[in-house]
């Protein structure tokens, strides 16, 4: 984002359906009732809507069916049940989807190319095992892993953790930490499938592992739910009802070298973290010491640790005893509360919406009895640091 198209654009209603494990309705069903309601919180009709924006992808390696208004919910199929004719509609393909749709929705604002653009994100929990596969045989990519069980993002996310406990001593005291607080957090949203119930740090270590040092509870449960954004210009934001969230920056990640699709070397994650954190403070003209909140993605629960360290929150290998100090305590007068969301382990995989719908919350100053005080800026991140993006949130835009 160049400083010119910094703060031009603001985040100015929103909705969050609730968060389950099957809905009792069709997702696209879901997802209309949930934009009717992000665009009426912004206070505009549905005809003034002339921009949408979405991520299709279904975090699945289980060979579940796609089909449009079933397991995922497009662009163009939400237009078509909203405003037919929209100037703009378009979907982001890859990893990291709410970084991604942000920001194509941001460009789309800032540039004319819509006036008010809304951003979405629908996700599904198929029938059936949500990683299992029938598949006898594999190609690609896939046959030299597959085959030997080194399948799914479970395998993915164990053998990166691994690298990482061999080399820094991480326990599994410390990664109950952050579970516990995560769900400590969902627990008292009303919209959670999760909603009303914690976790112990007892139940978490009597949990068996599934993928050697993951178990269960490390992982975020899939779900059907829905939230959506309107986005439009900072100066059309000053006449709507609510305060305005400007979008001060972002930036994406990308593996430093091509490998395997499930390989995650912890050295090229952490370098591409630190090459995207570099391009998100140069985005936002800012420094993590200015912003007032922040809030990680933990889909997996090690991805706390590695936003951290990514972001330069805590030294490379130190996160794990950052958290174990109560660093991330929400509930401590010196906790950091990077999981105040409760994030996807506390609310379900919902894909980085509860860090983006936090951060728009607190800044906007719409999060009833969570409110903070004093948050004017805020970072979300989303997926992990090397296939994902963060984005920068202001209350005030910057003059440049």
């Amino acid at each position: 984002m160049s400083m010119r198209g910094r703060d031009r654009v603001a985040i100015v209603g929103y909705a969050q359906s609730p968060v389950v494990r099957s809905a009792d309705r069709p997702l696209g069903a879901l997802a209309v009732d949930t934009a009717r309601a992000a665009i009426a919180d912004a206070g505009l009709e549905p005809a003034q809507v002339d921009g949408f924006v979405g991520a299709t992808l279904l975090p699945s390696s289980g060979g579940h069916a796609v089909t449009d208004g079933v397991s995922v919910v497009s662009a163009d199929w939400l237009a078509a049940r909203l405003n037919p004719n929209p100037r703009y509609a378009a979907g982001f393909q890859g990893l990291g989807q709410i970084p991604g749709s942000m920001a194509m929705a941001v460009n789309a604002v800032a540039t004319g190319a819509a006036d008010h653009v809304l951003v979405h994100r629908a996700l599904h929990n198929p029938r059936g095992s949500y990683h299992a596969t029938s598949a006898s045989e594999f190609g690609g990519p896939m046959q030299w892993t597959a085959p030997q069980g080194f399948f799914g993002p479970l395998a993915m996310i164990a053998l990166t953790y691994n690298e990482y406990v061999q080399r820094y001593g991480a326990s599994r005291e410390a990664l109950a930490e952050v579970v516990v607080e995560a769900r400590k957090n969902g627990a008292r949203l009303p919209w959670s499938y999760w909603s009303g119930r914690p976790l112990t740090t007892e139940q978490y270590l009597a949990e068996p592992m599934l993928d050697d040092p993951i178990c269960r509870f490390d992982c975020d449960i899939p779900v059907d739910g829905v939230a959506a954004f309107v986005l439009t210009t900072a100066e059309r934001a000053r006449d709507l009802p609510h305060r305005p969230v400007h979008v001060s920056g972002y930036a994406t990640g990308g593996p430093p070298k091509r490998r395997l699709p499930a390989h995650w070397p912890l050295d090229d994650l952490m370098a591409a973290g630190a090459g995207m954190a570099e391009r998100l403070w140069a985005s936002a003209g800012m420094g993590l010491d200015e912003i007032d909140l922040l809030q990680v993605y933990d889909g997996f629960s090690p991805l706390v640790y590695l936003w951290l360290e990514a972001l330069g929150r805590c030294p490379v290998g130190e996160a794990h005893r950052y958290v174990r100090d109560g660093g991330i305590d929400s509930d401590s007068a010196d906790g950091d509360p990077v999981l105040l969301s409760g994030g996807s382990l506390g609310n379900g995989r919902m894909h980085g919406v509860p860090q983006l719908l936090e951060c728009y919350l607190q800044v906007a100053g719409r999060a009833g009895e969570r409110q903070r005080e004093g948050v004017e800026t805020a970072l979300s991140c989303h997926s992990s640091p090397h296939l994902g993006g963060a984005l920068i949130y202001s209350a005030e835009a910057h003059q440049w």
